[in-house]
C-alpha cells in the first residue's frame, strides 16, 4: 500500500517554495551549502523506521550494506524500541522523526503518544490515530497536533536519541492547518526539516503555479540557519518488475539536476508476518533490494552523483551562518 494520494499531493502543494524568480534562480541549494557549482548530491532516505521488525531490518541493511544514507522514525509504533536501540549503538546513524499523525492499516494501528485525553480529535472510533489525512484536518486541531508532535519527540529523547531531521508520514504536517507548527518545533528545536524548496525537477512537474506557496516558509527557514533541498522524489522504483524498477531508478540518476535530491524509499525485509500488516512487501523487498544493488551503486560512483546525509546538511548550513554568508532563499 502506499501512501495516500492526497496526503502525497498536499504534502507537494504545500511543501514547496519558488525557485524561478531573483537573480540567484542558478544557485542550488548544494551550492549554497558549500560544495562546488554542479554538484548533484542524493540523500536516499528510508522511510517508517519503527513501524515493524521487517520495516527496521529493512532500514539497517539498505543504509549498513547499500546506498540508503538515512532514516526516520514512526515513534508512537510498536517497534520503535528495536531501532532506537540500534542507532544508540550507531551513533553516526543519520535518524530522524517521521512525525506521524494517521494510522492507516487495516489491523496493524497506533494511538497518540499524548493521550487520547489529550488529543481527542487526532483518535478515531477504534482509539487510533486516524486512517487518512483528510480525516485528521477534519477533526483535530493545531493545537492537538502540536501536542502530538511535541510527544513524539519527546520519546526519541527519553530514547537517547538526537534527531537529525524531521519529516513527514502522509503529508499531514504541511496540511495548511498545521504547517505552521511543523516549521516552528523545527527551528525552535534547531532540527532540519524536509521541504523540497529548490529547482523541483521532478516534484515541481506535480504542482505547477502551486511552486510558490510557500516561498515565506522557505525563507524562514534558511534565515533560521536550517538548510532545504532542491527536489524530492517520492517513488523512484516505479515499474511492474524488479528489471523495470531498477531502470526507472538508474534514468533517474542520470538525469538528476545539480542540487540536493532526496529519494525516498520503504525499505522491508518482509517475513511471513508482514503480508498481515500490508500487501505492499513485495514492492518494499525490491526497494531493498535497489539500496543493496551492485550496478546501482557503481553507476553513482560513475555519475559523480555525492551521497549525503541530513546530518552533513546541517553541519554545512551552520558551517555557512559562520562564514557570514547565510543569505536568504535562492
Amino acid at each position: 500500500m502506499r501512501k495516500h494520494p492526497f496526503c502525497l499531493v498536499t504534502f507537494i502543494c504545500l511543501a514547496c517554495s519558488t525557485w524561478s524568480f531573483g537573480q540567484e534562480a542558478t544557485l542550488t541549494y548544494a551550492e549554497r551549502l558549500g560544495w562546488p557549482k554542479g554538484s548533484r548530491v542524493a540523500i536516499f532516505h528510508v522511510d517508517d523506521a519503527g513501524m515493524s521488525h521487517d520495516s527496521n531490518q529493512g532500514a539497517i541493511e539498505a543504509i549498513s550494506q547499500g546506498i540508503a544514507t538515512s532514516t526516520s522514525i514512526m515513534m508512537p509504533c510498536p517497534w520503535v524500541p528495536e531501532i532506537a536501540a540500534y542507532a544508540k549503538t550507531h551513533p553516526d546513524m543519520d535518524v530522524g522523526v517521521h512525525l506521524t499523525l494517521t494510522a492507516e492499516w487495516q489491523l496493524y494501528r497506533w494511538g497518540p503518544l499524548a493521550g487520547r485525553s489529550v488529543v481527542p480529535g487526532l483518535v478515531d472510533t477504534e482509539g487510533c490515530l486516524w486512517r487518512s489525512s483528510t480525516q485528521v484536518a477534519q477533526s483535530a486541531s493545531a493545537d492537538e497536533v502540536e501536542q502530538e508532535l511535541r510527544a513524539q519527540l519527546d520519546r526519541a529523547s527519553l530514547l537517547g536519541l538526537t534527531p537529525t531531521h524531521l519529516d513527514t508520514h502522509m503529508g499531514v504536517v504541511t496540511l495548511p492547518k498545521y504547517i505552521d507548527r511543523y516549521i516552528k518545533l523545527g527551528i525552535e528545536k534547531n532540527i532540519p526539516i524536509m521541504l523540497p524548496a529548490g529547482h523541483m525537477q521532478h516534484i515541481g512537474a506535480e504542482i505547477g503555479a502551486l511552486r510558490a506557496l510557500l516561498v515565506p516558509a522557505a525563507n524562514q527557514i534558511w534565515d533560521a540557519g536550517l538548510p532545504l533541498i532542491d527536489d524530492l522524489v517520492t517513488n523512484p522504483s516505479r515499474g511492474n518488475s524488479f528489471p523495470e524498477m531498477k531502470a526507472y531508478l538508474m534514468q533517474l540518476l542520470k538525469t538528476q539536476q545539480p542540487g540536493v535530491t532526496q529519494y525516498i524509499v520503504h525499505c522491508t525485509k518482509p517475513t511471513e508476518v508482514f503480508r498481515f500488516i500490508s500487501n505492499s512487501g513485495e514492492k518494499r523487498l525490491a526497494e531493498l533490494q535497489l539500496m543493496t544493488d551492485g550496478e546501482i551503486r557503481k553507476l553513482i560512483e560513475e555519475q559523480g552523483i555525492i551521497l549525503s546525509t541530513w546530518r552533513e546538511l546541517k553541519a554545512r548550513r551552520q558551517k555557512v551562518s559562520v562564514m557570514g554568508t547565510s543569505g536568504g532563499t535562492p
